[in-house]
């Protein structure tokens, strides 16, 4: 199974009133800078479980 992208390159390609989307540049997905934001906090909070398992 291929691993997912993790958007290490985003670009913002619109702004509709309060929200911003961006589109990874590796992958092409296009989704809202709020749920990049969670994606990174996800990410941050899985490393630092791996962290204190080691």
């Amino acid at each position: 199974m291929p691993s997912a992208c993790r958007h290490p390159k985003v670009r913002i390609v619109s702004r509709h009133d309060e929200t911003e989307f961006v589109e990874c540049l590796e992958c092409g997905e296009v989704f809202d800078s709020e749920e990049f934001r969670d994606m990174e906090i996800e990410d941050s909070a899985e490393t630092e479980n791996s962290d204190d398992e080691s």
